[in-house]
């Protein structure tokens, strides 16, 4: 595992000018892009019930968004290895963009298959959030790699708390230029990713992954150099070989295999217990609070405590979420609790993971490993979200957190391994 706390021979006062602009940037579009990723997030699932008519059914919204971030995590990371991180994350937001002109355009024609495409699409701006924080490892110390990734995670929390609660004002916006109310978040879904788009190719300059990389190129080290290009199953052999990735790979997939399971039916078991859309809208809103507002924390402990034990202490709080979501019944608030604690294990897992993978492999497979990473995580996501609603139809609520529940065993498996190797 490489030691150096500066990338490559970039010097030091350089290296932290430049980092504080790239996390400053980043905070800024992960802003307006959260918006975008929220407010998709508290009706999609509600417009495909409409489209369809079938529980089953609207769960394929979360799951295509889902799928769509697996779809574009590695061409997006590819893209972000052969020509920085400005290409990669500004063409991912285009691409959301034109996923949410899509939606409105098959929500108004009555077309779930089209309605489905676009969702795809739409997953590449969640992609492109997830990615910002490797973007916010480039150029980071290895002491500080997981404050400066968590306050990027973090800046999300702004946009994506506001977006689950602009059904009501989306509505009156989507009927000022005729659309059906439902269809007012997804417009503010689009905006949000545009603006998203035009400030990373605006302002993410200079570019953090090709400063990097230029610096790591003029040392000798072995360990550093310009990014290589991996097959999939050089990745996973690559992950395989380490403990520590191994681990951060393994526990970033679960926790957001067990939040998207989880958050993805709790809009449709709220609407049949009677809760208003105000009520779904304010308890997704907490739950991605959940997700992002502690993140700084979750990136200062990692730093502090170990990424290990943080990453372990975020499954247990994964268990205690689908506790208590699981057994809330027709108690709304309860259902609350367990989806911000459901949040916050995803925090844990996320950021913990993200800062251990990345210490644990040498700069020039970074990014393709991090694709792959990313891939991998979606592709979980997009699994539970295509079998949550059929759990939810034939086990209830609490079956479906059950459900959930069990991915966090492997984690703990692996954490025992890797505390045995010395990790």
């Amino acid at each position: 595992m490489p030691t150096h706390t500066v990338p490559g021979a970039l010097p030091e006062q350089t290296r932290r000018h430049l980092q504080r602009r790239t996390v400053a940037v980043l905070m800024l579009t992960q802003t307006v892009g959260g918006v975008g990723m929220g407010a998709m997030l508290a009706v999609g699932a509600l417009i495909a019930l409409d489209l369809t008519g079938s529980d089953t059914w609207s769960g394929m919204a979360t799951t295509m968004i889902t799928l769509g971030a697996a779809v574009f995590a590695l061409p997006l990371a590819s893209l972000a290895a052969r020509r920085g991180r400005r290409p990669g994350l500004g063409v991912g937001w285009t691409m959301g963009a034109v996923g949410g002109t899509v939606v409105i355009a098959a929500t108004l024609w009555g077309l779930f298959a089209l309605f489905l495409l676009g969702m795809v699409l739409i997953g590449a701006g969640t992609a492109t959030n997830l990615q910002a924080r490797h973007a916010a490892a480039d150029l980071a110390s290895d002491r500080s790699r997981g404050r400066d990734l968590s306050i990027v995670v973090w800046a999300t929390t702004v946009g994506s708390v506001l977006g689950p609660n602009l059904i009501a004002p989306g509505g009156r916006v989507a009927a000022l230029v005729g659309l059906p109310p439902i269809l007012g978040p997804v417009l503010f879904t689009t905006v949000g990713f545009v603006l998203g788009a035009l400030l990373t190719f605006a302002l993410l300059r200079p570019d953090p992954l090709l400063t990097a990389t230029r610096a790591a190129a003029s040392t000798a080290g072995p360990d550093e150099g310009p990014p290589v290009r991996l097959s999939v199953g050089a990745v996973l052999r690559i992950v395989a070989a380490s403990p520590g990735a191994l681990l951060a790979v393994v526990g970033i997939v679960a926790g957001h295999t067990v939040m998207v399971a989880v958050m993805t039916m709790t809009p449709v078991h709220m609407s049949h217990h009677g809760a208003a859309l105000t009520v779904i809208g304010l308890t997704i809103s907490l739950h991605i609070a959940g997700m992002y507002a502690l993140s700084p924390v979750v990136g200062w402990l990692s730093d502090r405590l170990g990424r290990v034990p943080v990453l372990v202490a975020g499954q247990v709080v994964l268990l205690a979420a689908t506790a208590v979501a699981g057994t809330a019944g027709h108690d709304e608030g309860r259902v609350t609790v367990g989806l911000i604690l459901l949040g916050l294990g995803w925090s844990f897992s996320l950021v913990a993971g993200t800062a251990l993978l990345a210490g644990s492999l040498a700069p020039a497979v970074r990014p393709r490993v991090q694709g792959v990473s990313d891939l991998l995580m979606n592709l979980g996501g997009a699994a539970a979200g295509g079998l949550s609603g059929v759990v939810l139809s034939q086990a209830g609520f609490g079956g479906l957190n059950l459900f959930a529940a069990l991915f966090t065993v492997p984690v703990f498996v692996l954490a025992l391994r890797a505390v045995r190797a010395g990790r």
